[in-house]
């Protein structure tokens, strides 16, 4: 987005965010709708203006800490997300772990897979498998979602080997 906006506007990410904190709008919604009507942006780089220049952007926040905020109510799932994760990473080394505010991504060239405490009793495991019927605990995700399908489980008893198998399917296929 960085580099996009740089070629777009012919300005910094650093120009633009002055910019924001001279207009002394504070509101998120504000900022975009500023920067769209004043500077001729599209709601994609507004937006991203608009995150950094408040700095509520998940890269803005230390990785701990996306993780610590992710499982505050629901820290029974957390034992779930660290077994998942010790399991993953045993797939290879070319794996990027990429927390956000929701959920963690799992990358290779691509994402993979998410981890995602989804309500305080039910973890989801997002995969993609373009194209792979839904099969055991594979159920097809919603149309537009980020992963095509998920795996939704509520112990850490629940991570067995088709489990496993359907992530390191998906880790396959990003490769």
């Amino acid at each position: 987005m960085e580099k996009g906006l740089l070629e777009k506007t012919g300005k910094s990410l650093e120009h633009w965010i002055k910019v924001v904190k001279q207009s002394k709008i504070e509101k998120h919604l504000e900022i975009i709708n500023y920067l769209k009507a004043e500077h001729g942006f599209t709601y994609g780089f507004a937006n991203f203006v608009a995150l950094k220049a408040k700095k509520s952007d998940a890269a803005s926040i230390d990785d701990s800490d996306l993780l610590i905020n992710q499982y505050k109510g629901k820290e029974p799932l957390k034992l779930i997300y660290d077994e998942l994760l010790s399991e993953i990473m045993t797939f290879g080394k070319d794996i990027q772990v990429a927390p956000k505010k929701a959920y963690v991504s799992f990358v290779r060239k691509k994402q993979f897979a998410t981890l995602n405490p989804a309500t305080k009793t039910r973890f989801e495991i997002g995969v993609i498998l373009k194209g792979q019927k839904p099969i055991g605990k594979l159920e097809l995700e919603k149309p537009n979602a980020m992963c095509t399908h998920k795996i939704s489980i509520v112990s850490i008893e629940e991570i067995n080997r088709e489990v496993i198998e359907w992530i390191k399917s998906a880790y396959l296929i990003a490769g």
